[in-house]
Formats: C-alpha cells, sequence, structure tokens
C-alpha cells in the first residue's frame, strides 16, 4: 500500500518542492495543473531546442508517492525545511496495490482510423477483428519508440494516409519511430516503403513491428544512403528538425508528390509552411494544439 500526498503551489515554486520532497523520502513526485478542466487551465508545450512559454502551470498540484508507513506530515515539515518554504496544507490518498500491467494496458484500446486503418495493441487484436470491418488491422504494442496511434500528431498521419494514399505509390517515413507509418502505407498497398529514423532503437522497433505485421520495408539509419525520391513522404517529429531538414525533405519528395509534416504546434504552422517554398503546403488538420500540414511539391 502507498499514500499519496496532494497540494498546491505556486509554479515558480514546483522545482524547489519536487527536489525537496524526493530528498524528504518521497517515492516520486507527479506534478499536474491545479486548473485543469476549468477557464484557467493552461497548456504547457515545448520541445528541445526550443523555450518553453512557461515553466509550471501558475498554480500547480503536487503529488507525492510515500509508502503507506511513512508519517505524511514529517516528510512535508523536512521538505518545507529543505526548501525554506512554509508547510502547506494538504490531503492524503491511499493508493491501493493494483495489477499494474493491466492498468496499463487499458490505457491502450483499439484506434479506428477511417475507413481503412485499425491499429491495435496485441492484447486487444483478437476482440478488434470484428470492429475492423474489411479494415487494415495493425497490431503494435507501446514500447520504447514514438508512435502507436494514440497521439494527436500521429492521428492526423494516419487520416491522411487513410484519406489519400494509393495502392503502388512509393513512401518515405522520415523519423519513423515505432514504423507505424510506414507499416500503414505498407498495408495500404504502398510500395517501396522506406522507414528513416536517426535512433537505433527506432529502427529495431520498426523492423519487429514489420515482421509481426507481415509487411516488408527499407529500414535504413538517417546517415545511410538516401532513398531515391518518393510520390509521398511523410515526417512525423518536432518544429526543430522540420526546420533543419527542410531541404532534404523537399528533395525526397517527387515532383508532383505529396508532403506531409506533423509534430509541429498550431502556432508553428506558417513559419514551418514558409521554409518548404517548393511544396504547396497547407493546415491539413488540427488537433488538441498540434497541427499536420500537407501538400504538393510544385
Amino acid at each position: 500500500m502507498f499514500t499519496e500526498l496532494v497540494f498546491t503551489v505556486a509554479g515558480e515554486e514546483v522545482e524547489r518542492w519536487s527536489d525537496a520532497l524526493l530528498e524528504a523520502g518521497a517515492l516520486s513526485v507527479e506534478a499536474e495543473d491545479a486548473d485543469a478542466d476549468s477557464p484557467d487551465e493552461q497548456a504547457i508545450f515545448g520541445e528541445p531546442g526550443e523555450p518553453v512559454p512557461v515553466a509550471a502551470w501558475a498554480r500547480t498540484r503536487l503529488r507525492a508517492l510515500l509508502d503507506a508507513g511513512d508519517d505524511a506530515a514529517a516528510v512535508l515539515a523536512l521538505a518545507a525545511e529543505h526548501c525554506s518554504l512554509p508547510s502547506p496544507s494538504f490531503t492524503l490518498q491511499p493508493i491501493a496495490d493494483q495489477d499494474w500491467v493491466r492498468l496499463t494496458q487499458a490505457q491502450f484500446e483499439p484506434i479506428p482510423v477511417g475507413p481503412r486503418l485499425m491499429i491495435a495493441p496485441s492484447w486487444h487484436l483478437e476482440a478488434a477483428r470484428p470492429r475492423a470491418e474489411g479494415a487494415q488491422l495493425i497490431m503494435l504494442d507501446p514500447g520504447l519508440a514514438f508512435g502507436t496511434g494514440s497521439h494527436p500528431t500521429t492521428r492526423m498521419c494516419l487520416e491522411w494516409l487513410d484519406t489519400h494514399l494509393e495502392a503502388g505509390q512509393s513512401m518515405i517515413d522520415y523519423g519513423c519511430g515505432s514504423g507505424i507509418l510506414a507499416i500503414a502505407a505498407a498495408r495500404l498497398g504502398a510500395q517501396p516503403v522506406s522507414a528513416i529514423d536517426i535512433d537505433p532503437q527506432a529502427l529495431v522497433s520498426t523492423r519487429d513491428n514489420a515482421l509481426a505485421n507481415g509487411v516488408t520495408l527499407q529500414i535504413m539509419a538517417a546517415e545511410s544512403a538516401r532513398p531515391d525520391p518518393a510520390a509521398v513522404v511523410v515526417a512525423n517529429i518536432l518544429a526543430n528538425p522540420l526546420r533543419l531538414l527542410a531541404p532534404l525533405l523537399s528533395s525526397l519528395v517527387q515532383p508532383g508528390g505529396s508532403l506531409v509534416l506533423a509534430g509541429l504546434l498550431e502556432r508553428q504552422a506558417d513559419e514551418l509552411r514558409a521554409l518548404y517554398p517548393e511544396i504547396a503546403l497547407e493546415v491539413y488538420a488540427r488537433r488538441e494544439g498540434w497541427a499536420c500540414l500537407a501538400g504538393v511539391r510544385r
């Protein structure tokens, strides 16, 4: 059994409190927006190489996990002494032992994507088959590489592929992560399909997931010889690499081919569009603060 010590602090105090709680014996500390689901809720987005708009939520709720036998008041008092702040009022919430594997798996349900695709983890695969109704059912378990279909950026790319990709078109998934987009393209009939990433673990995950789904991909490290230009190029990464890779990604698109970019925030869309003058990029979709750009090479 565990106990959760819960209290609210000002945003500028979050780091001090978190460090002090861990020093005082907390097993972990979780921070969340104390004003979530209210008019005062704040969205905080950032990425490597860019400053975060705000360091923390104006009112941040901290949840410190303690052993059930710990004296929560004493832990909080010691943490307050460590960070030279007064002890705030708090509540205690018991955390019962749970089947954490089952609880984690419950977070990943089958994801229908338009009429042609459905993504499901292995533990839901059989239950998902009747729901697929003729769509391509792709098995993909969460792992070390990004991409399960649940994140808005991945979902928007999958929706574009479901709607626009034609059988026989060549496709490049640049920054393939788990390989989900490349696998989806191959299952929709694209060929050849290249999956490229800078992370060796992503290439291993893509290879394993491709094998599990019975598709053949050209899997290569980013520093390897570049593939021939393709009819469709998809890059679901982040704004900074999309900036740096603009000349390369543009050159990988065949004349008249399509480029799909995701991993950028809505406020970054206009800037990114301007960096790809050879591609008639427009906002294809927006979801939860994220944007997906798509367009044809001029």
